[in-house]
């Protein structure tokens, strides 16, 4: 095991999230008392994580280990100094890019979170995705959101059929594409099939930061090379 004298830690007195019961905090971010910051004489600022699609399988967290081969590169952006920022390129649904104007993304600015469940785009992004994401599912029922997410679904009358989910896929910087797995294309609200809706939130406007959540991370081994100013994608790492 290692040890690190004067280590900083916070006490946190309320804790709680929309989606399930939070413990607390592991801060992963860039701030001088981060985790990976007050660690770095060991490790580096290099660390990785792979969060499983399900509770049934086994994800991990690892520091200062080796880099996956297949892991695609890109750069971190200084635009948050205490933050990973991405530039995200573009977005497809079925394999069909998108028509977002790349001054969008650019507009907004996007950091990678660990600590946010779903990912949040601007209005012009968001709004292309719901569109492209309905007309691929015309043959299923649409229902009024009760959590603000939208479109959703009620699958209730489909509980035993296998229901092909459009891919959706992220692009970033340096031709990096990140398929998002089916457990991060929907989330249900109220824990049942009724209310099943698409997990990315609409930020209101195309001026508010990005951020590309921990659903839609599901599967993949995350690299922060802090030191190398990169963050890498390997499919399959969980």
């Amino acid at each position: 095991s290692d040890v690190f004298e004067n280590f900083v830690i916070g006490c946190g007195e309320k804790n709680d999230g929309r989606f399930s019961g939070t413990a607390g905090l592991l801060g992963l971010g860039r701030s001088p008392v981060a985790l990976p910051s007050q660690t770095s004489s060991t490790y580096k600022n290099l660390f990785s994580y792979c969060l499983p699609a399900s509770s049934s399988s086994t994800g991990h967290l690892s520091f200062g280990g080796g880099v996956s081969q297949a892991a695609k590169f890109t750069p971190i952006t200084t635009k948050i100094p205490e933050l990973y920022g991405l530039d995200v390129s573009g977005i497809s649904v079925g394999g069909r890019k998108l028509l977002i104007d790349p001054s969008v993304f650019r507009t907004s600015g996007t950091i990678i979170d660990s600590g946010t469940t779903l990912t949040f785009l601007p209005s012009t992004a968001h709004s292309a995705l719901s569109s492209a994401f309905q007309e691929m599912m015309t043959n299923y029922t649409l229902t009024n959101g009760t959590s603000g997410l939208q479109p959703c679904y009620d699958f209730s009358k489909n509980a035993n059929d296998n229901i092909p989910l459009p891919q959706i896929s992220i692009f970033f910087e340096g031709g990096v594409e990140v398929d998002i797995d089916d457990s991060g294309i929907l989330i249900s609200v109220n824990g049942g099939l009724e209310e099943m809706c698409l997990a990315f939130i609409d930020n209101g406007n195309d001026k508010d930061l990005a951020i590309f959540g921990n659903l839609q991370q599901k599967t993949y081994e995350v690299v922060y090379d802090v030191a190398k100013g990169m963050v890498g994608f390997a499919p399959s790492g969980c």
